[in-house]
């Protein structure tokens, strides 16, 4: 039988995907090649926002068009955190949420049987377990992402996300080091440690982030070591300075702010200040020379006045980051600021988008020109249309270069030349053809 997983949403999302994937491998399913017909479609949802749960009605909708005699299941964050949503769903033959995802194969194995719909949502508890789960196979051929926690304790007044993925739970150190020889024997080079609250790895095990990166740099094989996106939690300048000592890790840390107002934070119930972001940034720069501090930035926040933005836009580009995603605030239902007063009016939320996305990008060429004369060892990842072969640095600048052969999963020095557009052009270092 053909199976196609169709993901939506985070990295986290995309590994659990995969060992999706290849629990079906191992019953005997084969991938579906892109565009031939389906015998069972997954679709992995992401409910962050509004727009990502449409994006899974349609995904939901399409599939049932394109194979119409497919067994279609909808799993991930949707249905876990809207169980009710299981009604707007109906093209859906089988719908399951995040906390029992080991149930998927037994499900379609008893729908197969007699045909009738199954809903199987399980709510998540207090003191559950991390899922039980690895794989040694990906979807990137040079990269692989290892999932190492889920769920967030924050509560966020605008995320919805603690009701999709529970409480925090880590993985357990023994089951990390054996995922991580797996990942190096199948000749991946690059690590990146993933989760929902990356910053919170080991609380429940007494542990840190800083034991989880250990354990990935000291595995034979491995050659680089990244970090998914953090909460700015437990980044301690002590934590920063262990994190400093693997030579392995990546100077490149996604650092969630949201907003450069302390106003604004207070209302998202977000667990810090700007000047304690600031110093945060400070100790990371101060530890990995030539970081990458890349960001989230949410505008058009309930209650958010002219005043407050300007703050979080004069912050944005005080910080100089080298990469921020942008975004307007979007309503959630069963979250606090979806109750808030004083919510933005649309036009105010667009013209301050603008604005902010303005200064992100001014940061972001200010960041690539930086690069530029600098030697960094690239890991090329894909050959382009045009021909130029793309790979990433140790701080994620994405550099091109020209070549005649494949040069995908290899580690090259290059001597970066120019900043053109949102990338880097770049020659050998050696100056020898490639």
């Amino acid at each position: 039988m053909k199976v196609s997983i169709i993901t939506l949403g985070c990295k986290v999302n995309q590994y659990e995907s995969q060992v999706l994937l290849n629990r079906f491998r191992s019953r005997g399913f084969t991938p579906a090649e892109a565009g031939e017909p389906c015998d069972v479609v997954v679709i992995n949802t992401c409910t962050v926002t509004a727009a990502s749960d449409r994006k899974g009605r349609q995904a939901l909708r399409r599939a049932r068009r394109e194979h119409p005699d497919a067994v279609l299941i909808v799993t991930g964050c949707l249905p876990q955190a809207f169980p009710e949503s299981e009604t707007r769903l109906p093209e859906a033959d089988i719908v399951l949420g995040n906390s029992n995802r080991s149930s998927l194969l037994p499900d379609l194995r008893r729908f197969l049987e007699n045909r009738r719909r199954i809903v199987d949502i399980v709510p998540h508890e207090r003191g559950e377990r991390f899922e039980a789960m690895s794989t040694d196979r990906f979807f990137e051929r040079t990269r692989a992402f290892l999932k190492i926690e889920d769920g967030c304790n924050r509560y966020c007044s605008y995320c919805i996300i603690p009701h999709a993925r529970g409480p925090v739970r880590s993985k357990p150190m023994e089951d990390l080091g054996r995922e991580l020889a797996a990942i190096a024997a199948g000749g991946y080079r690059e690590v990146v440690l993933t989760g929902i609250n990356l910053s919170a790895y080991g609380q429940d095990l007494g542990l840190t982030l800083c034991d989880a990166v250990d354990a990935a740099c000291g595995t034979d094989g491995v050659l680089r070591v990244r970090l998914g996106s953090l909460e700015p939690e437990r980044l301690e300048k002590d934590v920063i300075d262990r994190l400093r000592a693997q030579k392995k890790l990546c100077p490149q840390f996604h650092l969630s702010l949201q907003s450069g107002c302390d106003e604004t934070l207070r209302r998202m119930n977000r667990h810090y200040r700007a000047d304690e972001y600031r110093e945060i940034v400070r100790n990371l720069r101060a530890a990995f020379p030539n970081a990458a501090i890349t960001t989230d930035v949410m505008v058009g926040f309930p209650g958010e006045t002219a005043r407050e933005f300007e703050t979080s836009l004069a912050f944005i580009k005080e910080i100089g980051f080298a990469k921020a995603h942008v975004f307007a605030y979007s309503r959630r239902p069963g979250t606090a600021a979806d109750r808030a007063p004083d919510q933005v009016e649309p036009r105010v939320k667009e013209e301050r988008s603008r604005r902010m996305i303005a200064a992100a990008a001014e940061t972001r060429r200010a960041f690539l020109q930086r690069q530029v004369g600098r030697t960094e060892q690239v890991l090329f990842e894909q050959r382009r249309p045009e021909g130029d072969y793309e790979g990433y640095t140790a701080n994620y600048t994405p550099v091109r270069v020209g070549g005649g052969r494949d040069l995908r999963g290899k580690l090259i020095p290059v001597r970066i030349r120019e900043a053109a557009g949102d990338f880097c052009r770049a020659e050998p270092a050696d100056g020898s053809p490639f």
